[in-house]
């Protein structure tokens, strides 16, 4: 079946499988989704597909950075984001350097 999938579905639909899920070849990031009011930022680190929008649908909740706090308050699941690292997730320069800050772990930021 998974030949006939890769053969038959990916050509046909090139970005999804049968039940219209993205196929398996997506690129995964790990980066910020922005969210509260005008002039008060708060972002939320996320897993996300790499063509999705910035504020759109996104894989898994990570942590949060809220940099109008002072000082700036970052919260951050390093088990979950070494996980999507090790399915090949890529960091985006601004994940990177939070976690760099906040002393997650020795993980550099991949560029993309």
């Amino acid at each position: 079946m998974l030949k006939f999938f890769e053969s038959y579905e990916l050509k046909k639909h090139k970005n999804t499988n049968i039940k219209g899920v993205r196929a398996l070849d997506m690129s995964v990031t790990i980066r910020l989704t922005r969210k509260g009011a005008k002039k008060r930022p708060f972002y939320r680190i996320v897993a996300a597909d790499s063509e999705a929008p910035r504020d759109g649908r996104f894989l898994d909740l990570l942590g949060y950075y809220d940099p109008l706090k002072d000082p700036s308050q970052v919260n951050i699941d390093g088990d979950r984001i070494k996980k999507w690292i090790q399915r090949g997730a890529k960091l985006s320069e601004t994940v990177g350097s939070l976690m760099r800050k906040k002393e997650v772990s020795k993980v550099s930021s991949q560029k993309r």
